[in-house]
């Protein structure tokens, strides 16, 4: 669609009536800055005002979406071309809303998480289920953009971007633990002993000596088998 050439026309139609912007908008129900856009080319009319707006015109949805009085000749072939845009005129705005609220919502993922992480201290179990509850709803974001893709494509990119966000809460949580000396906040399991907490994560494991005393010290081992009884011993 040519919406410059469909504003122009618009606006030609509207004069020779003798309307102005003020009274075609509340005709239609929107403000004459709407009607403004149109003729201007910088918007289109929203679809279900198409034939409203045509009605008070005395023109036919093909001169609208023509943008000029459409002959009996050319009329069938000019019909079939409108209805080709207005198919892909109503994607594209499908596909740019669609797009937007992925935008949004990857945004607003990615700054639950950050907030998360930010808020919550790491003992506490909120802060990474508020991480991955970000990364859930960026998640949800990316599949909209995603929905053009054939399904085996849109899952292999959704399951990267999700593995890839966790992949980075836990860099940042590993480097919290090795630089600021704070318990990990994605431990599965976390045994206490009497001057010792052992937190098993999934890619490491973390000692944490002399819980809470000044000579207080966290070390960064491999993960491996312990002895739930038996973990002071790393402290040795």
């Amino acid at each position: 669609m040519d919406q410059e050439k469909i504003g122009k026309f618009i606006a030609s139609c509207r004069r020779k009536k003798n309307i102005t912007q003020q009274e075609l908008a509340e005709k239609l129900g929107v403000s004459d800055r709407t009607i403004g856009n149109w003729e201007n080319g910088r918007n289109m009319p929203d679809l279900s005002l198409f034939k409203p707006l045509c009605n008070e015109l005395d023109i036919t949805l093909n001169d609208l979406m023509s943008g000029e009085k459409v002959n009996e000749k050319e009329y069938q072939e000019k019909l079939e071309e409108n209805i080709i845009n207005t198919i892909n005129y109503t994607n594209k705005k499908i596909k740019n809303r669609n797009n937007l609220i992925g935008l949004i919502l990857i945004i607003f993922g990615v700054l639950i998480s950050i907030t998360a992480v930010a808020i919550f201290p790491s003992e506490s179990s909120w802060g990474s289920i508020y991480s991955v509850f970000g990364a859930i709803v960026s998640l949800v974001g990316v599949s909209r953009f995603t929905k053009q893709l054939a399904y085996s494509k849109r899952l292999i990119c959704n399951f990267s971007y999700f593995l890839i966000f966790i992949m980075v809460l836990m860099t940042i949580d590993y480097i919290g633990v090795i630089n600021i000396h704070q318990a990990p906040r994605f431990s599965l399991i976390k045994v206490s002993g009497a001057n010792v907490i052992y937190y098993d994560t999934p890619f490491y494991d973390v000692v944490r000596c002399n819980v809470d005393k000044d000579n207080e010290t966290f070390k960064v081992i491999k993960n491996q088998k312990y002895d739930r009884d038996n973990i002071d011993n790393f402290c040795k």
